[in-house]
């Protein structure tokens, strides 16, 4: 066939497959259009999913008349003035107005500031109508109907409509985060209204609104700096995560992203804290120069490209752990809603109980000698241990002061593997007094003991503790089982990981690239045990494996690590790999439950806990502890 011209109509289709998928990509490219325009207030109305109506409503600076007709055509913007290297709004590609017209019926109607009148333009099919004379008192309103009606065959991909209005939803919210001192509203026949009021001088109070209020609670600040890249924003604590990653926020110079790196870096920061098929919620803000940052992937505009992603990924890895680090040891609010919730007071029964005897104002009277002891003036209300005394095969709930008073390690530290002592004068522990006299300890033992005294070990592995306004319940067998796995890695990375040298070299076979970036990255996983160098085109010698790992299966082990450098530009696989060989021994090595622990190796764990980074999750991710203030438990009996 002869090569032929095609026609701008059809040029503009083709384009519009690449800015328009969706009606949540009209939506975006309409409200950041509005954002650059300086707007306050964003109305977003909807019918049909957005694929039978679109409007955006922007009270912002607006479009002059004579520009009208410009805004309607490809390549032609306001926001390139400091060119491709100095890109300072969201958008500056000129595609969007021209590819929705093209494959929608679009009306831009617009009140430039200052101007007397407003002026609208219509789009049909790619044939533009004016501009001529509109009623408007300020900003822009963009209407788009019929969506995709010029190309029927783009219809049969989209969702229900109830599945397009909630990506609409989500595109707005993620827009949302990143301007909080706008108010957005959503609204529309097919959907409730939704309103995010401004938030100009409280950000966080906005990620609450678009996320909930739960995030707030638990999170914790990130901001760092690190060679004029600045990471800012809120991440979820470990135990507060999610079954997928659409609660994961990323913005690059205030624009919404979703970069695999930045993805990546997030995971790497979580590695060894949640659950593998569990993700974690997170609202980040990377600020730098643009120069540094290439926005211009991809006409969507989701995607960039850092100059240095190795000093980004570094940046958004380190900042989170050090941000958990100095936050100490904190809790999800999940796991103690979630214990209310299951201790609230059931209903009482519907059935009628059965007629009986009055025997008294005490129910069912006394036996013959509790009734001597009442008519001599004993209470029939006896303490707990007299009543459990009654009964000889009861266990004793009450020890005395001296059989309670904890028997201190010589170290002070958590020893599971040390015998019960069974004789021997006992010496207070570090929290003998309070667990003797059954008070809360003082204020000065809550700010230095976060997690209180050890009171009672439960079903032979919960330990119950007392702290200042409220109890904690901890999972001693996770709990040990972080310790000992922290322990393990600080010795193990601590000093160059140890390695055994294969006695015949494994050759393994890979593409050429593959092979260029193993080579590249050589000397990071020589620190790590790992030794191997290029050996021909298109393989690498394997010489030496990290020794933790035993008998491994070197070519699938190098085949991981290619993909991922391919993927991520990063070599994480040998690290997971030892981490989880730790791991596995700090299980195996850890308290098992059942063990009856005494109650100075309760509370040496306890403060153990308190001074060991990422000690309020277990290895696979669960939570070790759960707190619960005094002010609900007050709530469950009704006192508040």
């Amino acid at each position: 066939m002869p090569i032929v011209q095609l026609d701008e109509h059809l040029i503009d289709q083709i384009a519009a497959g690449e800015v328009v998928e969706r009606p949540a990509s009209v939506v975006k490219e309409l409200v950041e259009n509005a954002l650059d325009a300086g707007a306050k207030r964003i109305e977003i109305a909807t019918a049909g999913g957005g694929k039978t109506l679109l409007r955006v409503t922007d009270d912002g600076t607006g479009i002059a008349k004579g520009e009208l007709a410009l805004a309607v055509r490809r390549h032609c913007t306001s926001k390139l003035a400091g060119g491709l290297e100095q890109i300072a709004t969201l958008g500056f590609r000129g595609e969007a107005l021209p590819s929705i017209g093209s494959v929608a019926r679009l009306t831009l109607k617009s009140r430039a500031s200052g101007a007397p009148d407003a002026f609208e333009i219509a789009v049909d099919n790619g044939r533009c109508d004016g501009p001529r004379p509109a009623a408007l008192s300020r900003g822009t309103v963009v209407e788009v109907r019929d969506l995709f009606h010029a190309v029927p065959a783009r219809l049969k991909f989209l969702k229900s409509d109830r599945a397009e209005s909630a990506a609409i939803t989500d595109v707005v919210r993620r827009l949302a985060i990143a301007a909080p001192a706008v108010r957005f509203e959503i609204a529309g026949p097919d959907r409730s209204t939704t309103i995010f009021e401004s938030a100009a001088l409280d950000p966080l109070s906005r990620i609450a609104d678009v996320l909930s209020g739960e995030f707030a609670e638990n999170s914790v600040p990130i901001d760092a700096l690190r060679e004029g890249v600045a990471l800012a924003g809120h991440a979820g604590l470990p135990t507060y995560n999610r079954g997928n990653g659409l609660a994961q926020y990323f913005y690059v110079n205030g624009r919404p992203v979703r970069d695999k790196m930045l993805i990546s870096a997030l995971r790497g920061a979580y590695a060894d804290v949640i659950a593998k098929d569990r993700h974690p919620v997170a609202v980040l803000f990377l600020t730098l120069d643009p120069a540094l940052v290439d926005v211009n992937v991809h006409p969507a505009k989701a995607d960039v490209r850092f100059r240095d992603p190795g000093l980004v990924r570094g940046l958004v890895v380190g900042a989170i752990r050090q941000a958990f680090a100095e936050a100490g040891l904190r809790s999800s609010t999940a796991g103690a809603n979630g214990l209310m919730a299951r201790m609230r007071p059931a209903a009482p029964p519907s059935v009628t109980p059965a007629p009986r005897r009055f025997d008294g104002f005490a129910p069912g009277g006394f036996s013959a000698p509790r009734q001597a002891e009442y008519d001599a003036g004993a209470s029939p209300f006896r303490p707990l241990d007299a009543q459990a005394a009654d009964r000889a095969d009861a266990p004793v709930l009450h020890r005395t002061a001296a059989e309670a008073q904890p028997a201190a390690a010589s170290n002070g530290a958590f020893n599971p593997s040390a015998a019960p002592d069974t004789g021997g004068a006992p010496s207070p522990g570090p929290f003998a007094e309070a667990a003797v006299s059954g008070q809360p300890e003082q204020a000065d033992h809550g700010e230095r003991y976060p997690l209180g005294a050890a009171r009672a070990q439960l079903h032979g592995n919960f330990i119950v503790a007392e702290t200042r306004d409220g109890l904690v319940i901890v999972d001693a067998h996770a709990a040990h089982e972080r310790l000992t796995y922290e322990a393990l890695k600080a010795a193990l990375y601590g000093k160059t990981i140890a390695s055994q040298l294969l006695l015949i070299p494994e050759i393994v076979d890979l593409p050429e690239d593959d092979a260029d970036r193993l080579a590249e990255s050589a000397e990071t996983l020589a620190a790590l045990g790992l030794s191997l160098e290029r050996f021909g085109p298109g393989a690498v010698a394997v010489r030496e494996t990290p020794a933790i790992l035993g008998q491994v299966d070197v070519g699938r082990l190098i085949r991981d690590l290619a993909d991922e450098l391919a993927d991520f530009g990063t070599a994480d696989t040998v690290r997971s790999r030892i981490d989880h060989v730790a791991a596995t021994i700090a299980c195996h090595g850890s308290v098992r439950t059942g063990r009856q622990l005494r109650p100075d190796e309760m509370n040496a764990l306890l403060r153990e806990m308190e001074v060991t980074p990422g000690a309020g999750q277990c290895n696979h991710g669960r939570p070790t502890f759960i707190e619960l203030k005094l002010s609900d438990i007050e709530t469950m009996f009704g006192r508040r």
